[in-house]
């Protein structure tokens, strides 16, 4: 019956049918010709976005527009050209440094490229870096965001993997996604030298203190999110709501940039990206559901270990094809495809689950500024006025340096899992 779930998925996907409905009407087939009850389509759909944690993916969506629309962006950037000084490369640090301290805000990669992108591509072009380089930086360093906690995709994650909690997840993701940031920031420091991009800057750079102080409410934000977090003063959940009331007590009272107006707009916007990604969400539970209880996977699993495949082998292996997948599918989608495939595999060689989770989020972070579909770079490309052709290049440096890093992290699971060990959540 297992053919049936993959040839019915497949033909659709082939048809163009959206992934969500593509892998919610295999497993219907599924379900319904090997009678395993109807009833059970609506239980599952019901059971997989009937979840509190799923409460945060909304809100954290809306807080990271909030914080993209209150000019904290403009004002990090700011921070940040002032710490890094009149140099090569200058302006190509203070992007990369811009994005993950957003990306600790918002979560989510596109938001943070936009943000970022739409400040900084101008300046960057003015101070000699190609528009093509800019583009490609900026959404390699949005990437960050789904790594660096507090990320949606790690949310979705712990949703579809219940043995590994929000706050593990987001603990283990801190430190890659800093270490993602820094191979970012080197590649572009190097190639910045080798060209001389940035030798052109002509104005002074902001003095440091005051640009400190007119980003100090920005940098506030992941403090107080991560803090309170930690400190157990509010849930992952309740923190995407003080993040959303923090982000409107920031562009309404402090900066002034914002309207109620403008918020009723963001609330619509912010509404119809959830809705599609708990669509999604309910519809891949339960394509899961189906998997698992052919055991399609397991079995897979069993076969792939008693034949005495190598630990290092495999995990090569299952790192080039999630960096293929990537470059077509988003964190989600991802997720929903893979994981029946790689949770017996992280049962069979005992990988932890948290340490998977970061794995498999680098690998789709890498994705989203890699062509042809990349997320992020279709945004960058477009606030530069540049084709995602003309990228590839400067893509090819970057995704170089950050695999690099990610395959360190693959091959050496202690520095994923040494910190929410400390914590005390392993």
């Amino acid at each position: 019956m297992s053919w049936l779930l993959f040839v019915v998925f497949m033909l659709l996907m082939c048809a163009g049918v959206p992934l969500a409905v593509a892998l919610g009407l295999s497993g219907v087939a599924v379900i319904a010709t090997a009678h395993l009850g109807m009833m059970s389509v609506p239980t599952n759909v019901y059971g997989a976005i009937a979840k509190y944690p799923l409460i945060a993916i909304p809100v954290f969506i809306l807080a990271g527009m909030i914080f993209e629309r209150s000019g904290v962006a403009a004002r990090l950037v700011r921070l940040a050209e002032s710490m890094v000084g009149q140099r090569a490369g200058g302006l190509a640090i203070a992007a990369v440094l811009v994005c993950m301290i957003l990306g600790g805000i918002s979560g989510s990669g596109p938001a943070d490229a936009a943000a970022v992108g739409a400040v900084l591509i101008p300046a960057m072009t003015r101070a000699g870096y190609p528009k093509e380089f800019s583009a490609s930086l900026i959404a390699a360093g949005g990437s960050t965001a789904i790594v660096i906690p507090p990320s949606i995709a790690l949310i979705i994650y712990s949703i579809l993997v219940p043995q590994a909690s929000v706050q593990a997840l987001f603990a283990a993701g801190l430190v890659p996604g800093l270490l993602s940031g820094v191979s970012l920031i080197l590649a572009a420091m190097v190639l910045s030298k080798i060209y001389g991009w940035g030798t052109q800057e002509t104005s002074d750079p902001p003095r440091f203190w005051q640009s400190l102080r007119e980003a100090g409410w920005g940098l506030l934000a992941p403090v107080i999110i991560l803090g309170g977090m930690r400190s157990g003063l509010f849930t992952p959940t309740e923190a995407a709501v003080v993040a959303v009331v923090y982000g409107l007590f920031i562009g309404l009272v402090v900066y002034r940039s914002m309207t109620w107006r403008g918020v009723w707009d963001l609330l619509a916007e912010a509404a119809e990206i959830s809705a599609v990604i708990l669509f999604m969400v309910g519809l891949a539970m339960l394509f899961g559901w189906a998997v698992d209880t052919l055991g399609v996977f397991n079995a897979f699993a069993a076969w792939l270990t008693n034949t005495g495949t190598s630990e290092v082998t495999v995990l090569l292996a299952i790192t080039l094809m999630l960096l293929l997948a990537g470059t077509a599918l988003d964190a989600a989608a991802t997720y929903f495809v893979f994981l029946p495939f790689l949770l017996p595999l992280a049962k069979a060689y005992q990988w932890d689950l948290v340490w998977l989770g970061v794995v498999v989020t680098i690998n789709v972070a890498i994705g989203q500024f890699t062509p042809p579909t990349a997320v992020n770079l279709m945004v960058t490309c477009r606030l530069a006025g540049v084709t995602m052709e003309s990228t590839i290049v400067w893509c090819l440096w970057l995704v170089a340096a950050m695999t690099s890093m990610l395959l360190l992290l693959t091959f050496v699971p202690e520095i994923v899992l040494f910190v929410p060990r400390w914590l005390g959540y392993l």
